[in-house]
């Protein structure tokens, strides 16, 4: 009963504190950890999605518009996940802004009516599929190499799975933490 409750209450009720601290930490996170670590996509990738699907999670909508943007500018900062290549990010950054808008809004909306997984995957379907039709639409215009196919296509699918999972994770031990408490 407890885990229901917990569900539908998003984002679940921190003090403004609280929610204060976590925003920062997801700032941190999501700006440091593409900007400090640069590459693997797979793995910067991951940790960006994991704290988008966590700030739906605990935050209250203020928050969503840094949390969105800080993970691009923090890879167009370091400039290497790309190599040469990393210019072309430049004419992504909007709509990366705006497909992980889309990650969090759909997670949020989906998240209280159906369970947390398939959310999870509706979400990250809807986040990669945006980014695969207009990285589509770069190439078919020859504004971006081929290799944007794949890096806003599967891998960004792979990196949202991967990000939810591990979100479920920590939003279940939450959970179990604060029903023994």
């Amino acid at each position: 009963m407890e885990e229901k409750t917990l569900s539908l209450a998003l984002p679940i009720n921190l003090s403004a504190t609280a929610s204060t601290l976590v925003f920062l930490a997801f700032s941190i996170l999501s700006f440091t950890t593409p900007f400090l670590l640069g590459h693997p996509q797979w793995l910067i990738g991951t940790i960006v999605n994991t704290s988008l699907f966590l700030a739906a999670i605990f935050l209250p909508k203020k928050y969503f518009l840094p949390l969105v943007v800080f993970p691009s500018l923090g890879i167009l900062a370091r400039g290497i996940i790309f190599g040469p290549f990393t210019f072309f990010l430049v004419y992504f950054l909007p709509l990366i802004w705006l497909a992980n808008l889309i990650l969090i809004i759909i997670f949020k909306k989906l998240f209280p009516y159906i369970k947390y997984l398939p959310s999870v995957f509706l979400s990250a379907t809807a986040k990669s599929l945006f980014l695969f039709a207009v990285a589509n639409v770069y190439f078919g215009f020859h504004i971006v190499p081929k290799l944007f196919l794949q890096t806003m296509g599967i891998a960004q699918l792979l990196t949202g799975l991967a990000g939810g999972i591990i979100s479920f994770i920590i939003f279940k031990s939450y959970g179990e933490y604060n029903a023994r408490s």
